[in-house]
């Protein structure tokens, strides 16, 4: 069980109560508070990470049972925050939650829910895991929804194959060993050298 001795208890609930309140709510107030009263970085993630309802969701479950985007988005920020834990109940991750969520919603919903889904494979949830019955996030959505359906396809072959993808600036140097290619002397004039500044691309941090 998380350590939440570190938090003082508001009007008789305990912060892991509290803290459940503020995921199935969606009080990113009163989630900041709870956060910022931890005595440290590891302290929080252990408290975020290791609370449970009577039920056995953790936290995040509780969040995405619900679609709560604003609550789900801070505790994605939080470093050392576990992105797939397993219930008790069903073996779910959060995805798998979260795609129960939009299969119950209406169509507006449903269309936010796939942004959701989104935002939560890139923070690192793996789609690839399989809950008690056997069954990944995508083999629990409405066929009807093909969007999300597909997102989370796409996602799980991406995840397994992230090995296979070469960035692409890892082909920026290709010509440059044939001297009869890009780099030859009829392409640059090496007097001109230092008037020349190659393109740097981006990156994220």
């Amino acid at each position: 069980m998380a350590d939440t001795s570190d938090i003082n208890a508001d009007e008789g609930a305990s912060p892991a109560q509290l803290l459940i309140e503020a995921c199935r709510m969606n009080n990113t107030d009163l989630l900041a508070s709870i956060i910022e009263k931890c005595t440290s970085v590891e302290s929080a993630a252990k408290l975020l990470n290791e609370t449970k309802t009577v039920m056995g969701n953790h936290v995040y479950h509780e969040a995405a049972l619900r679609g709560n985007w604003d609550v789900i988005d801070m505790l994605l920020d939080q470093e050392g925050f576990e992105c797939d834990p397993i219930n008790d109940r069903d073996g779910d991750t959060p995805l798998h939650s979260v795609v129960r969520w939009i299969n119950g919603s209406s169509a507006q919903e449903k269309e936010a829910g796939t942004g959701l889904v989104e935002m939560m494979l890139e923070a690192g949830n793996d789609p690839r895991v399989r809950n008690k019955a056997n069954l990944k996030a995508a083999e629990l959505v409405d066929p009807s929804n093909k969007d999300l359906k597909t997102l989370l396809e796409d996602s799980e072959y991406m995840t397994a194959h992230h090995d296979d993808f070469v960035d692409a600036g890892d082909y920026a140097d290709v010509g440059d060993d044939d001297p009869t290619g890009s780099n030859s002397d009829s392409d640059f004039d090496i007097s001109k050298k230092d008037d020349h500044k190659p393109a740097v691309n981006g990156t994220s941090e």
